[in-house]
């Protein structure tokens, strides 16, 4: 058999297991009636991944499905994601964000809402949940974004060395530690191993006790640390970043020099 005649029986095989389709002003209007129907809910996981592939079973088949060689184009997947991120500002909510191999793709994706959102997408926080972009990809967006954070999981992040480098180069006060596994009966094991983790390669304690009244700044743990962050993430409305060059122009405006003044 073909190479072409492969993939065209491949495709027979696929089609009854997809649903009907259904239109984004649809999708976008059961996404906005479950938001306003739990108004403590966060919106997610959603995302963009190019190594998804279109099962043969369909959704609620149980795990394992056998998965076809088709995947989702990546436009569909960021317009789809687009509408929800929308839907997270208008109700400000919090959003867990995939992404796996679309490093670039995402960081255009959060320029975009930045500048269609203006001040009001800094009202929503929003988690790069098991984290794999790298940490020049990270640190770019941690200083253009406030609202950002990112988590990481020991089960997904631990296959590679790349997790490391976010731990060690992420701004204290954006980092999170997360399970990202799908038996709760382990969540709280497997996100303790990332807290480990984390505290072993940021060189800070580990507590042994809790105290109500948090200790001076310089005497945190991972726990308290790691807890200030996630606060900050549920709570949003985070502050404009300004960099050093505007902060320049700005007193320059107030405080000209001599040279700029006309003879």
């Amino acid at each position: 058999m073909t190479g072409g005649a492969s993939k065209e029986a491949e495709f027979q095989q696929l089609l009854p297991a997809l649903a009907e389709p259904t239109s984004l002003k649809d999708v976008a209007q059961i996404v906005r009636s479950n938001l306003s129907n739990h108004p403590t809910a966060l919106l997610g996981e959603v995302g963009l991944d190019r190594s998804f592939r279109i099962a043969y079973q369909p959704l609620p088949a149980p795990p394992p499905r056998k998965l076809s060689p088709f995947s989702t184009p990546i436009d569909h997947q960021v317009a789809i994601l687009e509408a929800q991120l929308d839907i997270a500002v208008e109700l400000k909510r919090n959003v867990s964000l995939h992404s796996v191999g679309s490093q670039q793709v995402t960081m255009d994706l959060l320029k975009r809402m930045h500048e269609r959102h203006g001040e009001e997408w800094r009202t929503i926080s929003v988690d790069l949940h098991s984290c794999g972009l790298s940490l020049e990809g990270w640190k770019t967006i941690e200083k253009n974004y406030p609202n950002i954070f990112l988590s990481l999981s020991d089960v997904i992040n631990s296959r590679s060395e790349n997790h490391v480098h976010l731990i060690k180069g992420c701004a204290e006060d954006r980092l999170l530690a997360e399970s990202d596994y799908d038996n709760i009966q382990h969540s709280v094991s497997q996100t303790w191993k990332m807290v480990e983790r984390i505290a072993d390669l940021r060189g800070w304690e580990v507590e042994a006790s809790w105290e109500e009244e948090a200790p001076p700044l310089e005497k945190w743990g991972v726990v308290r640390r790691l807890e200030r962050n996630w606060l900050q993430f549920q709570a949003g409305n985070h502050p404009e970043i300004v960099h050093k060059s505007r902060r320049l122009r700005k007193q320059h405006q107030y405080y000209p020099s001599d040279e700029s003044e006309e003879e």
